[in-house]
């Protein structure tokens, strides 16, 4: 007599993923991506989850499941962006997984459900005075190699508003000048989006004093600078730039104060300088102004006493520092 053979589970039905299940998905949901930043970010946040998930044997992948994990984040006393950014990862790993045949469609639209965390009206973020900037910029004054070149970096954020990969990736070819102005041309952004960025008077002098004692002349803008104070190397990592903004932020008694709070600043302080909201948007490369009004700028009193300029960050904010 035959046997009767066990049917196979059909893939569609599966509620549990192993680790080359979670791998091929993470791989499909990175291959998705196209910023660096993106990618970069989703692939902190997947690992973060795969670890936690893989640490309870047996763990079904569902809304329930997803639900427990968002708890967890919540209990670390992560930001509530932070939480929301790891749960959007997961919603993905979930879409790539069913795509895949690796989980059930409809668990994965459980898990889309999942709701992120509330935000309670804190406004996230560090916005400096422009006293507190002009401290910040002023302090690396030693005279030294290192000194001028910090100096300039932190001229760079806050007179221009770029992100760390932006200034990171910033090479002696980007500056150019344009109708009596130095801007910085096809900066390459979030989204791959191009954009041209004036740039100030007194951050083009900031950056010649570096450039002239270094000695650079081509390829990359900033430079690492070695314990005996010369240049080596062809490029800065994003890593230096937040030690750069770390080290004079605590000697100006700020904390937590990232290179992205100084996006933050420039843009408030060409708010309260008089520009509008669209140039902003234009200086900050977004896509929407909603996320400009939203992150960067007060929503009270929006464009009263707005005074109209082709240059929105060529205020006298910081001329006189």
């Amino acid at each position: 007599m035959r046997s009767k053979s066990k049917k196979r589970k059909p893939a569609w039905r599966r509620t549990k993923l192993g680790l080359p299940d979670l791998d091929h998905a993470k791989a499909a949901v990175l291959a998705s991506l196209h910023s660096p930043e993106s990618q970069r970010s989703y692939r902190h946040a997947i690992d973060e989850f795969v670890g936690w998930y893989c640490s309870e044997p047996r763990l079904s992948f569902n809304k329930t499941v997803v639900t427990r994990y968002r708890i967890h984040l919540e209990d670390r006393r992560l930001a509530p962006g932070t939480t929301n950014v790891r749960l959007a990862a997961v919603r993905r790993l979930a879409d790539e997984a069913a795509d895949a045949g690796l989980l059930s469609p409809e668990l994965a639209a459980g898990i889309r459900r999942v709701k992120g965390s509330k935000r309670l009206g804190v406004r996230l973020g560090n916005w400096l005075t422009a006293e507190q900037a002009r401290s910040l910029w002023q302090l690396p004054n030693a005279g030294t190699l290192k000194s001028k070149r910090d100096r300039a970096i932190l001229a760079v954020l806050l007179g221009c508003g770029l992100r760390r990969r932006e200034l990171s990736d910033l090479t002696l070819d980007h500056l150019q000048r344009r109708e009596d102005h130095w801007v910085i041309i096809d900066l390459v952004g979030k989204g791959r989006h191009i954009r041209t960025v004036p740039v100030p008077e007194w951050v083009k002098r900031t950056i010649d004093d570096w450039l002239a004692e270094a000695g650079v002349t081509n390829g990359r803008l900033f430079r690492p600078v070695c314990r005996a104070g010369t240049v080596w190397g062809e490029g800065i990592t994003e890593k230096v730039v937040w030690h750069v903004v770390k080290e004079y932020a605590a000697k100006i008694g700020v904390s937590k104060l990232a290179p992205h709070d100084l996006r933050r600043s420039c843009a408030r302080l060409c708010h309260e300088a008089g520009g509008e909201l669209e140039q902003i948007q234009f200086l900050l490369g977004h896509v929407s102004v909603q996320t400009t009004e939203k992150y960067y700028v007060r929503k009270v009193d929006m464009c009263r006493g707005c005074r109209k300029s082709p240059v929105v960050n060529g205020r006298a904010w910081l001329d006189s520092a």
